[in-house]
């Protein structure tokens, strides 16, 4: 059942972002550098999340970025599209919120139950409970890379009179725009399916507008997982928004 597949991508996550927390809270007593603690946070979530999607979900297939990619899942009917850890080069700055773990079911290229989880932030952000909308304030804030924002970033930020939000992970970048923190998330620095299968399963069911940048249907699962834009947004900007891409592209 839908509800079911929702509440396992919810507690998977969860349990996952347990895992990082401890891992990153131990990494000082052990002396583990960045590179280190980056890897084995990697490591250890995906063999957690893959092992409860086994054990759970023994029939579906499983596309994560931390394992090798079977294409036999192109014709799986239901395909499970993870991050298990999004964002390592924030979860290794001590300190930093901005990372995430990504845990998506996906149907006939639809994400139809999703979780991101928010380890440091204490967050599982479900499709089967999101969280109502925030209102809306009085001016526009546009969510990027903290380290690596699109060449669209700023005249798209001019022509919406739009202040910058600086943010690390995919998922916490997505998840900033259900929150309140931000209003729109557009991204066009190329992505992977991982990067935000999970983060627009929750957006959709939570009213969010999720698309590509020229307002088609983003659908996952396809061969090559490569996805090259992105734009998660308040459904009331969605057509304002819409219209500055175009012009901008």
């Amino acid at each position: 059942m839908p509800d079911t597949d929702a509440r396992d991508a919810a507690d998977i996550a969860a349990r996952a972002g347990g895992l990082l927390v401890d891992l990153r809270a131990d990494a000082a007593e052990r002396d583990l550098d960045a590179s280190t603690l980056r890897a084995e946070g990697d490591r250890r979530s995906n063999e957690l999340i893959c092992s409860l999607l086994a054990e759970r979900h023994p029939g579906d297939a499983v596309l994560s970025e931390e394992s090798a990619d079977d294409r036999a899942r192109v014709d799986a009917e239901r395909v499970w599209i993870v991050d298990p850890l999004d964002g390592t080069r924030e979860f290794a700055e001590a300190g930093r919120t901005d990372w995430a773990v990504h845990v998506a079911l996906v149907r006939d290229g639809d994400p139809v139950a999703a979780a991101v989880g928010l380890p440091a932030r204490g967050l599982v952000l479900s499709s089967a409970a999101p969280p109502p909308l925030p209102p809306a304030g009085s001016h526009v804030r546009l969510v990027v890379s903290r380290t690596r924002p699109p060449a669209l970033t700023e005249p798209l930020a001019a022509a919406l009179d739009a202040e910058l939000v600086p943010m690390g992970s995919a998922g916490a970048k997505a998840m900033s725009v259900l929150l309140g923190d931000a209003d729109v998330y557009a991204h066009a620095g190329g992505q992977y399916e991982w990067d935000s299968a999970a983060p627009v399963g929750v957006a959709l069911a939570a009213g969010l507008h999720a698309s590509r940048l020229d307002g088609s249907p983003l659908r996952y699962n396809r061969p090559d997982p490569y996805l090259p834009d992105l734009l998660i947004c308040r459904p009331e900007l969605t057509a304002r928004v819409l219209e500055v891409l175009r012009e901008l592209t």
